[in-house]
Order: C-alpha cells, then sequence, then structure tokens
C-alpha cells in the first residue's frame, strides 16, 4: 500500500506530465518559450521528489545521514526555484525578475554551506531530522521571494490590454495557501506541490489566453498597416478594395451613397521641377485637405500616385458643401517646398443614379473629377499633356 502522501505526489509527477504534452503540442508557443516552461515543470517535478524523498528517508536508519542531508538540502534548493519559476516563465524583463534570481542564489549558496555546518536540519540517532536554529533564515529568503513573486504577477497584469490581474492573484493566492498550510501545520498536511501544480495548471491556461491576445494584437497591427496609406496616414487601396466589396456584398446600396474622386492638378510638374519630394509633399497635403473636410462623415481613400476617392453618405446640399469647404482647405494650404495646392474635384450621388453599381458610381464621380479638371486646364491655359 502507498501513503496518501506519496499518492499526491505520484499525482502531481503525472500532472506536470500532462502539462508538458500541452507545452509541445501548442503551436501558438515559441521554442524558447516551451522550453522554458518545460524546464519550469522539470525543476517542480526534481523538487516534489526530493522532498517525497526526504519525508521517506527520515527515521529510516538503514539510510546514510548523509544522504538524508543531501536530499534535504536538494528540497530547501529546489522548494523556492520552483516558486521563482512561476514568475520567470511569465516572460517579462524587469529588476524584479533579477531580484528573484538573486534570491535563489543566495539560498542555493546558503544550504550548500548548510550541508556541512548543520546550519538547516539536526538529526537524531534515529535518523530524524529537525529544524535547525538558522531554519529561520531560509524562511525569511522563501518570504521575499514569495514578495517578490506577487509584485511580478502584477508587473505581467499590466501587459494585457484587457484586466486579468484578478486571476493571476487567485493563482498566486491558491499557490502560497498550499505552501503557508504545508509551513504551519507539517506533519501529514503536505499541500505545496499539490498547490503549485494546480497553480502552473491555471497559469498554463492564463499563458494560453497571454498569447493569444499577443497573437490578436500582432493581427491588429498587421491589419493597420495594409489598410493605412504610409505616405499619407489616409486609407489605403487595399483598404479600399475591401470597402468595394463590402458595399457590394450588402444586399441595398445606401440611399444617401455619395462618391468624391480628387485628384492634384499640376503634380506632373511639381515633380519635374522640384523634384518628388516636393511631389509627396502635394500628396500628403492633399490628404490632409481632404481628411479634415471629410473626416467626420466619410473615409477617405489613395487609390493611385495622386488619386483620392472618398466614399461618404450625404445629400446633393451637403456634397456641393463639401466640395466647396474642401476648395477652400486646400486654397489655405502651403508646404515647405510647394506653396499652392489645387484639387480638381467631382462626386455622384446613387440617389441620381440607382440603377449603377458602385464600381459605376465612381467611374461617373471620375468623369466629374476630369470635367473639372478640364476646365482648370482651360481657364489657366495650361495644354495638360505636359502638365
Amino acid at each position: 500500500m502507498i501513503s496518501y502522501y506519496t499518492s499526491i505526489i505520484i499525482l502531481s509527477l503525472l500532472s506536470l506530465g500532462v502539462l508538458s504534452i500541452l507545452v509541445f503540442e501548442n503551436g501558438r508557443f515559441s521554442k524558447k518559450d516551451k522550453t522554458l516552461l518545460l524546464i519550469t515543470y522539470s525543476i517542480v517535478a526534481l523538487s516534489a521528489i526530493s522532498e517525497w524523498l526526504g519525508i521517506q528517508f527520515s527515521r529510516n536508519t538503514s539510510i546514510p545521514v548523509w544522504a538524508l542531508r543531501l536530499v534535504k538540502c536538494a528540497d530547501y534548493i529546489l522548494t523556492p526555484i520552483a516558486g521563482g519559476a512561476l514568475a520567470v516563465q511569465l516572460r517579462t524583463k524587469s529588476i524584479l525578475r533579477k531580484l528573484i534570481c538573486l534570491v535563489l542564489i543566495i539560498n542555493t549558496l546558503f544550504q550548500l554551506i548548510a550541508v556541512f555546518t548543520g546550519w538547516m536540519i539536526v538529526i537524531d540517532s534515529n535518523n530524524h531530522y529537525t529544524h535547525a536554529k538558522l531554519y529561520i533564515v531560509y524562511i525569511i529568503l522563501y518570504l521575499i521571494l514569495i514578495l517578490l513573486v506577487i509584485t511580478e504577477f502584477a508587473v505581467y497584469g499590466k501587459h494585457f490590454r484587457r484586466i486579468n490581474r484578478k486571476s493571476l492573484v487567485a493563482i498566486l493566492f491558491l499557490v502560497i495557501s498550499g505552501i503557508l498550510m504545508q509551513e504551519i501545520f507539517g506533519g501529514e498536511i503536505r499541500t505545496a506541490y499539490i498547490s503549485l501544480v494546480l497553480g502552473l495548471s491555471m497559469l498554463f491556461i492564463h499563458y494560453v489566453e497571454y498569447s493569444q491576445l499577443a497573437t490578436d494584437d500582432k493581427i491588429e497591427r498587421q491589419v493597420v498597416l495594409i489598410t493605412t496609406d504610409t505616405l499619407t496616414g489616409v486609407s489605403s487601396r487595399y483598404a479600399y478594395d475591401r470597402a468595394l466589396k463590402k458595399l457590394n456584398a450588402e444586399k441595398s446600396i445606401p440611399k444617401k451613397l455619395a462618391v468624391f474622386s480628387i485628384d492634384i492638378n499640376g503634380l506632373k510638374k511639381t515633380n519635374d521641377t522640384l523634384g518628388h519630394e516636393a511631389g509627396d509633399e502635394l500628396i500628403c497635403g492633399a490628404a490632409d485637405c481632404i481628411s479634415s473636410i471629410f473626416s467626420s462623415n466619410g473615409v477617405c481613400y489613395r487609390t493611385g500616385g495622386d488619386e483620392f476617392i472618398v466614399i461618404s453618405e450625404m445629400n446633393r446640399e451637403q456634397a456641393n458643401k463639401a466640395i466647396t469647404k474642401l476648395t477652400k482647405e486646400a486654397g489655405k494650404w502651403h508646404g515647405k517646398i510647394v506653396k499652392e495646392l489645387q484639387l480638381a474635384m467631382g462626386y455622384a450621388l446613387y440617389v441620381d443614379h440607382p440603377e449603377m453599381t458602385v464600381e459605376k458610381l465612381i467611374q461617373e464621380a471620375d468623369m466629374a473629377m476630369y470635367r473639372d479638371k478640364d476646365t482648370y486646364y482651360q481657364k489657366n491655359g495650361i495644354a495638360r499633356r505636359y502638365y
């Protein structure tokens, strides 16, 4: 028959084995993350075995005294390391992590010296060990470690865009409760490792959630990159294509749909005479002016070099006012290299062309914009092919 404590240790080791398999099978974890978690579980397993051996060797006169001392030394070294591993696997890079490592190093050195000096345990003629006077040093170091781990957990919780600190605190409370129950009551109350393994299991769930959040954040950043035009900051051609697909997928097009086609007059001349840096300044200036007018009622897309499309919901009066405001806004603009900005603009309303698709409506707005551009060239006596 095995003892109750032995069965608890066996179940704890089996649980660590299951956790190791889950880590190995998880596709979100990097190789470095998996290695760190597996090392953590191995340390906890060795620590549990050391404590179990210490219980088995105590009062067993057939076991050499030196073996009992070594086993207890391993127990007192590995147990704090197992607790510190909870914080280390959180992947934070703070001074707290360095302090945790420092406390673990100090305790390790203290325990190695204690093997030869008897600072930690006293062993009687029946091979029964009891705590020595300097055992209090180990308790103090352990309490400092727990305080650092609690603080590290609090810091870790700040990394989440969703508030998950309550679950972190609950996990830590569970682990500390098991450790304190064993330290306070002792004897047959061997709850430290079962609580530690339970904590690791729950932290694994938390860790998976953290990895998913990190993956979601990465995807969101990538979406922002591909949906935002890098030069101007307005929506990109990719975002424009997505918007068209969404409109086409809808059962009915909004009755107040209005599309605007906007282009820069004289960009080619600016590029040829002042350089492409000046041309980029014009493009960015146009994007800023358009965004300032349509930011509250529409989305501006840069669909080509100096070509912009705005998709909005407006009636005719609102559309005419928007064109007037944009003309004034462009007239006030001036850059560091280029001193003026001239825009060609046109729009089309779905209410005027209910039979048209969104693409056809945009073509209608394009034709209106080109008529405006031709008017500008004729008015200023400019041969368009050279401009």
